[in-house]
């Protein structure tokens, strides 16, 4: 999936530019092991995505890892736009990228068809700090075939001064309160309280984590939908509720049109999004700028913020790498609380150790979004998920029939067949 990554200076969301650096080709050495002078001669090859590390990260990475190792790294960058076929063909050949990043929840795909080397030991090494949910997707069948890089969520983007003319001096701290408030904006001022089309459906995938939902279960040797759980329901009518107090088109979601630019002309109270969609309403509307608050989506406790969808990025290294021990090297520097730390204060991505969060201090939407991160996940981390996602999405076309006024259990029957068939692949 494709992500925009944001660093919030004040309000604004600033986005990253990137450029490669590295050294040349060099040559193969001897297969990746270090010899008397380290691994001098060799360079690793690495890919990394458009957006994902900034050059000063890269560069001193290079700089740490040659003076390490004696070799040189070679970092390309990739677009997001048509990767998978792009990754698929490089892995399927002799000379693959060495270390890649890869989506997190691509990566059980990737590991179903031998692509991935087995990192247990870089696991037992230099993970035990990893957080759980962060990890989650680096797991394929219980092996360890990736290492959690980088990670972001949906928070809570708000207009102050529409707040502030509600008289809410206070950001909520339960879901709750936080309807209360959109209420109260409903009832003392001419705002929409909450711009929330009815098909924002990562915001659903991350009530149903709040849950404790699985959007598939196993029957037998296949994967079926399990819509129809009542956990599933109970995160519906949550989605519902809120839903209502909205003026967003029921069968669309936060792309069309696009909730930033909605929020951007000013009426709207708030909306759930990622950080980066501010930079969207201040491009719609330069004044709101200063106007925009941020805090994390409030769940049904003040200390248990709401269930949230974790996107982000996993770094793996080929199994068909003729450099296997230097690409671990590579990871040990990267994955470091030197480099992770660095990542995440340039960037304002949530890093893959609780402890690292001190460098998103300053960063307004890093604060909003981090204190989710570790009781979020993801959608199903089955290889078969891929084909669910593809439109039309049946659980966006679940959610609007419970919003068009069916039951979620009619709801969840409606689409099963539909959901059934794309976890079988065959569409």
């Amino acid at each position: 999936m494709k992500r925009k990554l944001i660093s919030a200076i004040g309000v604004a969301a600033m986005m990253v530019s990137i450029a490669a650096c590295g050294g040349d080709d060099g040559d193969e050495g001897d297969g990746g092991k270090a010899g008397a002078d380290g691994y001098a001669g060799q360079t690793l090859t690495v890919w990394v995505m458009d957006g994902s590390s900034p050059d000063d990260w890269q560069a001193d990475l290079a700089a740490a890892f040659e003076k390490k190792t004696k070799a040189k790294v070679k970092f390309e960058v990739q677009q997001w736009n048509g990767i998978q076929q792009k990754l698929t063909t490089a892995l399927s050949e002799e000379n693959p990228p060495d270390v890649f990043e890869i989506g997190n929840t691509q990566t059980p795909a990737y590991a179903k068809t031998g692509g991935l080397a087995d990192l247990a030991d870089l696991k037992a090494e230099i993970g035990g700090e990893w957080t759980e949910s962060l990890n989650e997707s680096s797991i394929y069948e219980g092996k360890q075939y990736a290492a959690p890089w980088y990670f972001a969520n949906r928070v809570v983007l708000y207009n102050k001064e529409i707040w502030e003319e509600a008289g809410l001096k206070d950001t909520p701290k339960t879901r709750d309160e936080f309807y209360d408030a959109l209420k109260t904006i409903g009832e003392k001022t001419d705002a929409e309280p909450i711009y929330l089309p009815g098909q924002n459906w990562y915001h659903f995938v991350g009530l149903t984590i709040g849950e404790g939902a699985e959007l598939v279960k196993k029957e037998g040797d296949k994967y079926v939908s399990n819509l129809d759980d009542p956990k599933v329901a109970a995160a519906m009518e949550t989605y519902k509720k809120f839903q209502s107090l909205s003026k967003a088109p029921k069968d669309k979601d936060e792309a069309t049109p696009q909730q930033g630019q909605v929020f951007g002309k000013g009426n709207v109270g708030a909306f759930i999004g990622m950080g980066w969609e501010a930079g969207i309403a201040i491009e719609a509307n330069p004044k709101i700028e200063d106007k925009i608050g941020y805090f994390t989506i409030p769940g049904p406790t003040a200390d248990k913020p709401e269930g949230v969808f974790l996107g982000g990025s996993n770094l793996a290294v080929a199994a068909g790498s003729k450099k296997q021990e230097l690409a671990k090297e590579f990871l040990k520097l990267a994955l470091s609380d030197e480099f992770e730390g660095q990542l995440a204060k340039l960037n304002g991505v949530i890093p893959n150790k609780e402890s690292l969060q001190t460098n998103l201090e300053g960063n307004v939407v890093a604060e909003a979004a981090a204190p989710a991160a570790a009781g979020g996940g993801t959608t199903p981390l089955i290889p078969e998920w891929a084909a669910v996602e593809n439109a039309p999405n049946p659980v966006k076309t679940y959610m609007t029939a419970v919003l068009n006024g069916k039951s979620p259990a009619e709801a969840a029957a409606q689409v099963e067949d539909e959901f059934n068939k794309r976890l079988s692949q065959q569409q």
